[in-house]
């Protein structure tokens, strides 16, 4: 999450006495911002470094720690049968992942539904989540059937269905009830991009709309709307740096461009508690394998390695 620019006001505000420890986990998504930081201070090789790689008994029925590190490692993701058969069909031996859980579907139209009846019914009936506040669909683009518009417009209409005022900007619709989300950092409000909250009202006379985030109360006027879009769907690079008790995660080859393993690595390792996946084995296979991200020329490294030389 931490681009070379932040890292840089971060040292220079630093005393030269103090220790830094970074935490992170470069199998994720890059930063949004230039530079690749972690990465190139892991591979420069000139500061310790601690791996945690290894799964330990505590962990072991946890589907999310098991299959992110199947993912990271580039193998298929368990479900809840492979698992309890050991990862072989019919062997009868290992044990039940219930927190992760796959469900093929060929047709986009259908992944649709069900994502749905997961959301709406499935999941708040056996885990008791609250479909709005405990249930977040993460998809890797915003356009196309399972892209995360088309998924907004659809989860919005069955979860938050009621009339009332409500305020058009920008083409969207904000009404109460709505879930939303913060997509520029603003300092003076106090909430940052990739925040999350519920619309509490809608004045359509002073053309106010409140938002409440966590315990903050905020409050937006028509021309401030532009920093809100609705977040029943976010996309996957819109989701680094939060976490949620249950996402539901369309793989589906309509991605193909952006089926990458970080991506999906990035999706799994949101939840808390569940994970569904919805779509292709193939897709799945396909994100799974292609582990070719793009490139970033930072020379961070070298320059590192440089300056210990001096």
């Amino acid at each position: 999450m931490v681009d070379i620019h932040l890292m840089y006001r971060i040292l220079c505000a630093m005393p030269r006495y103090a220790h830094l420890i970074l935490v992170g986990d470069v199998h994720q998504l890059p930063s949004v911002g230039p530079g690749n930081v972690l990465n190139d201070l892991i591979s420069s090789g000139a500061v310790p470094v601690a791996e945690l790689n290894v799964i330990f008994r505590q962990a072991r029925d946890s589907g999310i720690i098991v299959n992110a590190h199947r993912v990271n490692a580039g193998l298929m993701p368990l479900d809840e049968d492979e698992a309890a058969s050991g990862g072989q069909p019919g062997n009868g031996k290992g044990s039940r992942l219930r927190d992760f859980y796959f469900v093929e579907q060929e047709d986009p139209s259908r992944c649709v539904e069900v994502i749905l009846s997961l959301v709406k019914e499935r999941i708040p009936k056996r885990f008791g989540l609250d479909p709005v506040e405990d249930v977040q669909v993460l998809t890797p683009m915003r356009k196309g059937t399972l892209g995360a518009s088309n998924l907004n417009s659809v989860l919005r209409g069955e979860l938050n269905p009621g009339e009332g005022n409500s305020i058009t900007a920008g083409g969207r619709v904000f009404k109460s009830g709505d879930k939303v989300m913060q997509i520029r950092n603003d300092y003076d409000k106090e909430v940052y991009n990739g925040d999350i909250g519920l619309v509490t009202s809608v004045d359509t006379h002073a053309r106010l709309v409140s938002v409440l985030f966590d315990d903050n109360s905020v409050c937006y006027v028509a021309d401030e709307l532009d920093e809100l879009v609705h977040a029943y769907a976010v996309s996957i690079h819109k989701s680094q740096g939060s976490e949620y008790p249950a996402v539901v995660i369309p793989i589906h080859t309509q991605h193909y461009v952006l089926l990458q393993r970080n991506l999906l690595y990035t999706g799994i390792t949101r939840a808390k508690e569940l994970v569904v996946l919805v779509g292709t084995r193939r897709a799945l296979h396909i994100a799974v394998k292609n582990d070719r991200t793009r490139l970033r020329f930072t020379h961070l490294a070298s320059r590192v390695n440089s300056a210990l030389t001096l």
